[in-house]
């Protein structure tokens, strides 16, 4: 069985003038293998990732935008890449770490906040479109030394093991609480859904709820 290759990549007879010029199939691969090492290790391919999202900005490759928001009381403006999520530009780039990146697929409710008063998943939501937005996190929940009262039900119903999706937990409880939806422990559960807790303290969890819910 014979091979039809491309004149190109047949090299030519030994002796003849084209075997020290023309590109054989070998020093073809050879060649396109090292300029394509030396794209990736001068940053050109693999800056788009690791580039500070100014730079590769500046550099065309990532678009950033600035924008202002009140998070737990406090006006903040940041210039993002426009696909930084809110739990990034939280975690990332102002330092607050409460809200915990679990799945970072929306599924696990561990980075739970309030926007606008209203629960969201922050690794879904977009920082760029929350342009005059108010975030709380569970780090706004305390006044001073006083913890919110739904943190203080957690503590008196040991309503957590891990800890993990604690924040997360009490954020979407503030949010039910607020929506109204602390009819029954059912409903709570309902309304809660989202909020997974690996550990298995749901029965806590609605109960610590319940008793915020109940002194309002």
């Amino acid at each position: 069985m014979s091979l039809d290759l491309p004149e190109s990549a047949v090299p030519p007879p030994a002796g003849s003038d084209e075997s020290s010029s023309a590109p054989t199939r070998r020093t073809f691969i050879a060649t396109s293998t090292a300029v394509g090492g030396a794209v990736v290790a001068g940053g050109v391919i693999a800056g788009t990732f690791l580039a500070d999202p100014e730079e590769a900005s500046a550099a065309g490759a990532a678009p950033s935008s600035r924008v202002s928001l009140t998070v737990n009381g406090t006006r903040r403006t940041v210039t993002v890449d426009n696909r930084t999520s809110l739990l990034d530009l939280l975690r990332e780039h102002l330092e607050l770490t409460g809200s915990k990146k679990g799945c970072n697929a929306g599924a696990c409710g561990a980075c739970t906040v309030l926007v606008d008063g209203h629960r969201v998943n922050s690794c879904l939501t977009l920082a760029v479109r929350l342009e005059g937005a108010e975030v709380t996190t569970v780090e706004g929940l305390a006044k001073g030394d006083r913890l919110h009262p739904l943190q203080q039900a957690f503590i008196d119903e040991d309503a957590f093991q891990c800890g993990y999706c604690t924040p997360g937990q009490i954020m979407s409880g503030v949010g039910c609480i607020q929506e109204g939806h602390t009819g029954s422990a059912e409903e709570i559960r309902e309304w809660m859904s989202g909020n997974i807790c690996r550990c298995g303290c749901y029965v806590k969890i609605v109960r610590a709820v319940e008793q915020t819910a109940d002194r309002k």
